[in-house]
């Protein structure tokens, strides 16, 4: 509920602090006073529209701020915190306009998009007054409003059909996706198919180009390697052609021969010695390493040129697939998967086909369901409503919910338009209802909706002009039904009609003083004799007449008589 809510600067309005309760609010006060800024500024506070010219003439600015107390549980709360507020036990908003018509909103104590004080505005505050029937303006909010009437079954009904679509609609997606893309398929599956068989031709071998780039290498310089081998050998361990040639094991030989007398006499030379058989161990062994080397060396010309010519086949997959041939069959698995996947997706189209055509009856139940449900629905709550309006001075009004089918428009919410319709005299047409009503009417209107649906959708309800060119018995009954209306939620009204105020559970009065400014002590709430005088003051214009009082006195009996 909306606790408090501070106007400054806005209109008449210098400084003004209004202090609500839960229960059925009225605001009242002289013609000029300033009541209609009251609801001005709730709706700047709700996101409404700003205009320069609501500003104070020797004001910088306007400012709006409102108290909120919201359930732990609600939307808005939700919603304030993905805008970053600061929410504790209450919600703070404010909007500020400049004398140049600059806006800024707050939102628990952060700065904040005006969009989102509009979005706060309609999970938190219904205002009903001639510009701010937005839940009538918009053709969804009527079948929202029905839905929420028509209870479980209905809902039942919209869960079914809503399931249904989903998969309808993906299922479509698909299948138009698939059947669109057949040709791009059908040409990617060809290169992939190409690409694959000229893989399999050529056959590779994981590391095959690095090991056959090695050997064409070594068959390239196979001379050069060969003298280049046979050269060190016989440096190490000579050959049978130079047996008079030095080499290194008979040079290593004949140095041991001269150290052989001496060695067991000092252990140094001893140890070189040792060194000295060592290294004629590991000159053999290099030698015979080098002499297997040159046995194997191949001398091949044909075995280079097959070389040669794999080595192409595979340069021709690496220009194509991969920088290396590991690469070409990381490419080639993963291309036939993808190959797999497309050759496969004509039976996917089969399948949703299939499926599709499984659906269709399927969908068109759930809607008819749902249209069923509304219908019904919606002749209840044109019964009950029009019943109401006879009570809200529109006695000649018919009010008309009309649900209009189209099979072909399949919607996440149905295949139905609902529209709320008025005929505002007898023989006249239903129109909408947003067009066949004035402002009063139109306040009237939501007032006899939320009564009979009492959906509980906001916390607070605003009504403005609902009492406007009405009065005697049928202002008591608009009393009588905002108070119903209030013990489910806050209900404020503006009104110049004691009838109605004297219903409420409390009164505030706004008083312009003589310089024409209101300020905060000019708006205050009434009880006991101050109230009965403000009753008499709008019944009569005379606070003080003793029959205006008796008037007066009377209607608050009645009205706590009517509500008890």
């Amino acid at each position: 509920m909306l606790r408090e809510l501070r106007i400054q600067g806005l209109g008449v309005i210098d400084d003004a602090l209004l202090e609500l309760s839960p229960g059925f609010n009225v605001v009242t006060g002289e013609t000029g006073a300033g009541k209609t800024m009251v609801v001005q500024g709730l709706g700047l506070l709700l996101g409404g529209r700003s205009d320069a010219g609501l500003v104070r003439g020797d004001a910088e600015r306007a400012y709006v701020e409102g108290i909120v107390e919201v359930p732990a549980d609600h939307p808005a709360l939700e919603r304030a915190a993905d805008a970053g507020a600061t929410v504790e036990d209450e919600l703070i908003l404010a909007r500020t306009v400049s004398g140049q018509g600059r806006s800024r909103a707050h939102v628990g104590g952060r700065t904040a998009p005006v969009a989102v004080l509009a979005e706060l505005g309609e999970l938190l505050v219904a205002v009903h007054g001639q510009a701010d029937q937005w839940r009538l303006q918009r053709p969804e909010q009527h079948r929202i409003m029905l839905d929420d009437f028509g209870g479980k079954p209905v809902a039942a009904a919209l869960a079914a059909y809503r399931a249904l679509h989903a998969t309808w609609q993906a299922t479509r997606a698909e299948l138009a996706e698939l059947t669109d893309r057949a040709r791009d398929r059908a040409q990617r599956l060809d290169l992939l198919t190409a690409a694959l068989e000229d893989i399999e031709r050529v056959d590779p071998v994981a590391g095959e180009d690095l090991e056959l780039a090695a050997e064409s290498d070594r068959l390239a310089h196979a001379d050069a390697l060969r003298e280049a081998a046979g050269t060190a050998h016989d440096s190490l361990a000579g050959n049978e052609d130079s047996d008079d040639a030095p080499n290194v094991l008979a040079l290593v030989a004949q140095a041991r021969q001269a150290l052989a007398g001496s060695v067991d006499h000092d252990a140094a030379l001893a140890g070189l010695d040792e060194r000295l058989r060592e290294l004629a161990v590991l000159a053999a062994d290099v030698a015979g390493d080098l002499a297997s080397y040159l046995a194997d060396l191949e001398v091949d010309p044909a075995r280079l040129e097959q070389v040669q010519v794999r080595r192409a086949d595979l340069t021709a997959l690496l220009r194509k697939y991969g920088e290396s041939i590991d690469d070409v069959l990381v490419w080639s698995k993963a291309a036939a998967l993808e190959a797999a996947e497309l050759a496969g997706s004509d039976d996917r189209i089969e399948e949703l086909r299939t499926h599709l055509a499984g659906l269709e009856p399927q969908l068109t139940a759930a809607a008819t369901r749902l249209t069923a449900g509304r219908r019904k629905a919606a002749r209840k709550l044109q019964q009950a409503v029009t019943e109401e309006l006879a009570h809200l001075a529109m006695g000649s009004a018919t009010l008309t919910v009309d649900v209009q089918t189209d099979p072909e428009r399949r919607g996440p919410h149905g295949v139905d338009e609902v529209e709320i319709l008025l005929a505002a005299n007898p023989g006249a047409p239903p129109r909408s209802v947003a067009k066949a009503a004035s402002g009063g009417e139109l306040s009237r209107v939501m007032l006899a909706l939320e009564v009979v649906t009492a959906s509980g959708s906001v916390p607070t309800f605003v009504f403005d002009e609902v009492d406007a060119g009405v009065g005697g018995a049928a202002a008591l009954d608009i009393g009588a039904r905002l108070a119903r209306l209030a013990q489910g939620a806050q209900v404020i009204v503006v009104t110049h009609l004691a009838q109605v105020a004297a219903y409420a559970d409390r009164q505030l009065v706004v008083h312009k003083s003589s310089d024409g400014h209101v300020t905060a002590s000019d708006v205050t709430a009434v009880d006991g004799e101050d109230r009965l005088a403000e009753l008499a003051r709008m019944l009569g214009g005379v606070s003080d007449s003793t029959s205006a009082r008796q008037h007066a006195q009377e209607l608050l009996d009645g009205a706590r008589h009517d509500v008890d």
